[in-house]
């Protein structure tokens, strides 16, 4: 097939990077010309996902690219690395694009990315270039940007719901409580070794509760949609099991609004989305209604107080929340059906 978009994927090893090729090898407008790692240079893809079933090119390091031949390049890094290849490319080569599915370009204020992540920005320029993007919220300026940050998995499960109600002024922003599950994928390979006291296989858990990571993210986005200090609380835990994240997000509403008035909003504000539902039963938010897919299930409920309202979100975090966001924003960059390589 003519003018296929070259590619290039940094990272291809990781749970994120697997997927990525995963869904890549099947998008009929890409051409994968090199897939980088730091190990395990001339083995196969296949080495390590035997779902990958095309033959790409063999394992190699990133300074073997040829970027006079890329269009876009993947970056599925840990975070601060992301950010040392962006620098060195992003003004040489003014064609190339860029995806970065860490954290590095997500957090607006560099002060704040150190306080954070306890890393020193060294591409801070590069910054206000960026584009933080939920394909939902992004698809007119995801047209004219070259460097895309992919938000966290967390956030993505988050934001959906609340930003289009929160927008519409119809919830108490000083108020709102949020409980999130994820598989263990989420931490990525290193998992063992970030949760090396617990049992992961037989146990559920907490952490992070005053300081987790995307804190920060989940504030900076709800912050652009009102002028407003905001109060949340976020409780993130592990569950075991590998992949899949679901949301319980308790509400407050405002002047007498009830579920089906939020539920027409959500609505009305996603009916172009493909990758969006709005659920009539608690049945259709489990994670398995969404594993392996680019979907986000949504679903309000009533509880005994009249006000008092919770929201259920459910995604894939290998895929809306990483992988297949990526290649929805890749999509809408280049003119793109929104779910080529993604239905």
């Amino acid at each position: 097939m003519p003018n296929r978009i070259k590619i290039a994927v940094a990272g291809a090893t990781g749970y994120v990077g697997l997927d990525l090729v995963l869904l890549l090898s099947k998008h009929p407008n890409i051409k994968i010309v090199n897939l980088c790692s730091t190990k395990n240079i001339g083995k196969t893809i296949q080495s390590f996902d035997k779902r990958i079933k095309k033959k790409l090119p063999k394992l190699s390091k990133i300074e073997k690219v040829d970027w006079k031949k890329i269009d876009l390049l993947f970056l599925s890094l840990p975070n601060g690395e992301a950010q040392k290849i962006v620098k060195k490319l992003f003004y040489k080569f003014p064609k190339l694009k860029f995806i970065d599915l860490s954290a590095d370009f997500r957090i607006s204020n560099h002060k704040e990315y150190k306080k954070w992540y306890k890393i020193d920005h060294s591409a801070k320029e590069l910054i206000k270039k960026s584009l933080y993007s939920i394909t939902e919220f992004n698809k007119k300026k995801l047209k004219n940007s070259r460097l895309i940050s992919n938000p966290g998995c967390y956030p993505t499960s988050i934001l959906l719901p609340l930003v289009p109600i929160i927008k519409k002024k119809l919830i108490n922003i000083k108020s709102i409580t949020i409980d999130s599950k994820s598989g263990y994928s989420g931490a990525g390979k290193t998992f063992s070794k970030k949760f090396k006291y617990k049992d992961l296989f037989q146990s559920i858990f907490a952490y992070s509760v005053i300081k987790h990571r995307h804190l920060i993210e989940i504030e900076q986005e709800i912050k652009k949609q009102t002028e407003k200090k905001i109060r949340f609380v976020f409780t993130p835990h592990v569950i075991p099991t590998y992949r899949g994240i679901l949301s319980t997000i308790h509400i407050e509403t405002k002047n007498k609004v009830n579920t089906i008035n939020l539920k027409n909003k959500l609505k009305k504000f996603y009916k172009k989305d493909k990758f969006v539902k709005i659920c009539n039963s608690i049945s259709s938010v489990s994670t398995g209604n969404v594993l392996n897919t680019n979907r986000c299930n949504i679903l309000i409920s009533n509880t005994r107080y009249n006000n008092r309202i919770i929201v259920f979100s459910t995604i894939d975090n290998l895929v809306k929340g990483a992988s297949g966001q990526a290649i929805q924003n890749m999509n809408m960059i280049y003119g793109l059906r929104e779910d080529i390589g993604l239905e």
